[in-house]
């Protein structure tokens, strides 16, 4: 048998022994199931659309089209800004569920001018979920409409304090909450929901953000009886990131820059590729014109405005509330919407803090085959050092009865015991030989248990060596 092939062997038994902590779980939200917990991040400005939701949709995930400026990929956006976004939303929409039917969700920016009419095409079609950003989702929410529609509700927030105000407004103003949360930290990518210091400041980072949502979710999970889950995302990367999230008590994770270097996604191939040629130390914080800090990949654009040039722009609309066009520079939406058809001159590529990490274009297939296989290698080295965390328990427990039970044929007790003989000598031999056949069972036992943990490490072994190379796919 090849070296290869025993591998496949020894993994195949470790992933039968350990089947469920080796399996990707599902994700409910609301009465909505998909196969496995993972969300496709909304990429805004014809990032992600139809052709790449759908992709994900079919592999059981949650796909999800991003409706921001999504009215740019018609010809007369600039004309009707309004009803550009609107025909083009439904018709991703529409054509997503031409190519799937799993679960397609709908991501759009609570800031955007035309924010209500973009929602209300997202119900009208019957996007599975909504997830809801960029903004307090609070105001004027058709809720009725939504229920009825059979649609559920995610906002995207960046702490328990957010999330909270949230579910007590609609609580409040509508009698029902959201059905759960996706939590963004500060490795995600485009605009980010915290000031400039907050993003590399220990204190917010996602790990440490996640159990203030856990705790702000739970008094609404009490209080109506239903499970809210909490999606984490920003900068989860590998299947290991997965299950780690998902240990610490996310229900599904969000992931946005590896899907963008995937042959379905619906940018430009030119755009895909800066992220293959991207290095760490291009990947920088910018101030957008919209007055958020955001995170993208330095190239000539970004260069020219640093240096303070100043670009020509058209303003079809203020688009977003926030945005400052008479003082801007250039024009975010055109910037990206530039980079999206791969014109990287005059436009420049939001990405995650990972996006240094890409090493190839896959087919969504491929790349989500991968996070899986990533996930069960994570959860058999975590069910093994489990194991080998109890056994070694078990050792220490055997040690230390082995010593006492050794005491008690020799010293004080030998000597009573011969004492015992004296009167009882019958007695004294039964109790000496029973000593002695325990002191043999905790040497076998032991034995038992130190091969044991030997077995364990050496598996620990191999898959700790093939680890790094699947966290590469």
């Amino acid at each position: 048998m090849s070296l290869r092939a025993a591998f496949d062997e020894k993994l195949a038994g470790l992933k039968k022994q350990y089947a469920s902590k080796c399996h990707l779980p599902g994700l409910r939200i609301g009465d909505k199931t998909a196969d496995i917990a993972i969300v496709q991040g909304g990429m805004g400005v014809g990032i992600s659309l139809s052709n790449l939701a759908s992709a994900v949709a079919r592999e059981g995930g949650i796909g999800v089209i991003a409706a921001n400026a999504i009215g740019m990929t018609e010809d007369d956006y600039y004309d009707d800004p309004l009803g550009a976004n609107v025909r083009a939303l439904r018709r991703e929409l529409r054509e997503a569920r031409r190519k799937s039917d799993g679960l397609i969700g709908v991501n759009i920016m609570v800031a955007v001018d035309c924010f209500h009419r973009l929602l209300d095409v997202a119900v009208e079609e019957k996007a599975d979920i909504l997830f809801l950003g960029a903004g307090l989702p609070i105001k004027g929410i058709p809720v009725r409409a939504i229920r009825e529609s059979n649609v559920q509700v995610v906002p995207i927030v960046s702490s328990g304090r957010a999330a909270r105000l949230i579910f007590r407004s609609w609580e409040k103003h509508y009698g029902d909450i959201p059905d759960g949360v996706v939590v963004e930290g500060p490795r995600a990518g485009g605009h980010l929901g915290f000031k400039p210091e907050q993003i590399d400041h220990p204190d917010f980072e996602l790990e440490w953000i996640l159990p203030e949502v856990f705790q702000a979710l739970g008094e609404f999970e009490a209080r109506w009886n239903r499970s809210l889950p909490v999606i984490a995302a920003g900068g989860i990367f590998t299947g290991e990131d997965i299950y780690r999230f998902l240990q610490l008590g996310a229900k599904g994770v969000q992931l946005g820059t590896r899907f963008v270097a995937t042959h379905e996604c619906d940018a430009d191939v030119r755009f895909k590729q800066a992220y293959l040629a991207c290095r760490e130390e291009d990947i920088i914080i910018i101030q957008s014109p919209v007055g958020l800090p955001g995170r993208a990949i330095r190239g000539p654009f970004l260069k020219a405005i640093a240096r303070g040039e100043k670009k020509l722009f058209r303003c079809p609309s203020r688009c977003l509330q926030s945005c400052e066009a008479g003082k801007a520079r250039y024009c975010i939406s055109e910037a990206l919407d530039s980079a999206r058809k791969g014109d990287l001159e005059n436009g420049f590529a939001f990405c995650g803090a990972n996006a240094h990490r890409v090493e190839a274009i896959v087919p969504v297939k491929q790349l989500i085959a991968g996070l899986k296989q990533g996930y069960a290698l994570a959860g058999l080295v975590g069910a093994l050092k489990t194991e080998v965390a109890k056994t070694s328990e078990t050792l220490a427990a055997l040690r230390d009865e082995y010593k006492a039970t050794l005491a008690g044929v020799s010293g004080k007790v030998q000597a009573e015991l011969r004492h015992l003989a004296e009167e009882h000598e019958a007695k004294y031999i039964d109790e000496k030989a029973r000593m002695h056949e325990r002191l043999m069972q905790i040497k076998a036992e032991y034995r038992r248990v130190k091969e044991r943990i030997e077995e364990l490490s050496a598996d620990l072994g191999i898959l700790l060596d093939v680890q790094p190379s699947l966290n590469a796919i």
